[in-house]
């Protein structure tokens, strides 16, 4: 029987090798919430910090704790748009991309 591995380890391998699929996760998951589909966004964008740059680093990056960004992008967490705009801002700064709403 061929092994195979979790779908979530398969995102992050994926993101850490391809620049072009990260920046689209990173896209995709703002846009999610921008467009009303918060749970679909925070999901996406807790699959991309942790294959990037971790929550441990973010939190020392934004002032916020580790612990609590890992609430914010749970499934129960609410962020609030401080915290929230305070990591988008920052992951886009990482990534060196410049996202607009139009």
């Amino acid at each position: 029987m061929a092994k195979t591995k979790p779908f979530k380890d398969l995102v992050q391998a994926r993101v850490k090798a391809d620049r072009k699929f990260a920046e689209a996760l990173l896209r995709e998951g703002i846009d999610a919430m921008l467009s009303g589909d918060v749970e679909t966004g925070k999901t996406i964008l807790r699959d991309y910090i942790k294959a990037t740059v971790g929550f441990e680093k973010l939190g020392e990056a934004t002032g916020a704790p580790a612990k609590s960004l890992i609430r914010m992008f749970g499934p129960r967490g609410n962020p609030q748009a401080k915290n929230l705009f305070s990591v988008i801002g920052y992951l886009q700064k990482r990534a060196g991309v410049e996202l607009h709403v139009a």
